[in-house]
């Protein structure tokens, strides 16, 4: 990785705050002998700015210290160039980087970048925007839109939001048209993802791939509270696709037609039309990645993956005491 640059943008409002002292961390596992620009972001847009300027100035790559939408900003500028992106899991969700195995353990992401394993991996678009883990309608869309306005973000407040909109929300109709024809649903949400999961280990299509060139559609259908909790409850132990409410498609492009109102590119919320057309565009981010990555396994990686956030947050909680 000799004489090789890159660029560490950190966004100092991520949900967790645990990345400090970026530079010193970073050379620590990459190395001393790489050039290192850190720069940090000011307001809304601005990690975007920074990895155009990366771009421009011909960095070798891009490491994206936040949430999913950091990620998100730093991504759609990379995409279809040749400069690579890492991720330093930094935020409240964290859903590509869990898809990639790397957890919320900062240490394991950067071992992941200094193993140098670059991939061409997909991403999506919906009407035009992009997105890398997952678009949302429905009850998720609501809840992101509802969480975005909280002055305290995490876990916590999101369980808190989920459930206060859990008792209100009214299932809505919804018409996805592919090459296979038209089907019309009743939904409590509906989720077009390229990644596996929303992030915080919920697994809405356990079985996607970012390098397929396929979009997976997972649809919940109405149900009741009682039947809709059960899906929940698949959705963190990895069986989400053998529950009754649940039906799911693989597409390469689709068409949605539903009631104009609120989305989710990435668990940033937004409004969308009447009309939504995603379409998945293969081999167009270059990403770090762990070449030893493991096969999904229902309860077990989410298991594992529970594992792993236990132990780095009682290191990490150890590690502030001591320096304490």
């Amino acid at each position: 990785m000799r004489h090789r640059r890159y660029m560490v943008i950190v966004n100092p409002k991520s949900g967790t705050g645990l990345f400090r002292s970026p530079e010193e961390r970073v050379r620590r596992i990459l190395g001393d002998d790489i050039e290192l620009e850190v720069r940090y972001s000011e307001y809304a847009g601005h990690c975007g700015v920074l990895a155009k300027e990366a771009v421009r100035r011909r960095f070798y790559a891009v490491l994206a210290a936040g949430g999913d939408g950091t990620v998100n900003e730093v991504a759609s500028q990379l995409r279809g160039t040749n400069v690579a992106m890492g991720i330093i899991p930094c935020g409240s969700g964290n859903g590509l980087a869990r898809h990639l195995e790397m957890s919320v353990d900062i240490d394991n992401a950067l071992r992941v970048i200094a193993a140098d394993n670059v991939v061409e991996c997909d991403y999506g678009t919906a009407n035009g925007h992009p997105f890398f883990c997952t678009f949302g309608l429905g009850f998720d869309a609501t809840v992101s839109m509802d969480f975005a306005t909280m002055k305290r973000r995490g876990l916590a407040s999101y369980i808190r939001s989920a459930l206060h909109k859990y008792v209100t929300y009214s299932p809505k109709t919804y018409e996805i048209s592919t090459r296979s024809g038209t089907v019309t649903v009743k939904a409590f949400l509906l989720a077009v993802c390229n990644a596996s999961q929303y992030g915080n280990n919920a697994y809405i299509a356990p079985d996607a791939s970012i390098r397929d060139g396929l979009l997976d559609i997972t649809v919940i259908h109405a149900g009741n509270p009682i039947t809709r909790a059960f899906a929940g409850v698949d959705l963190f132990t990895g069986y989400i696709k053998r529950n009754i409410l649940v039906q799911t498609m693989r597409v390469r492009e689709a068409t949605i037609r539903h009631l104009p109102g609120p989305a989710h590119i990435d668990g940033e919320p937004l409004n969308m039309p009447a009309d939504v057309k995603v379409k998945c565009h293969p081999a167009a981010l270059r990403l770090f990645v762990d070449p030893a990555k493991s096969r999904f396994l229902p309860l077990l990686t989410p298991l594992r993956s529970l594992r792993t956030d236990v132990s780095f947050h009682i290191r990490s909680w150890f590690n502030r005491i001591f320096r304490k």
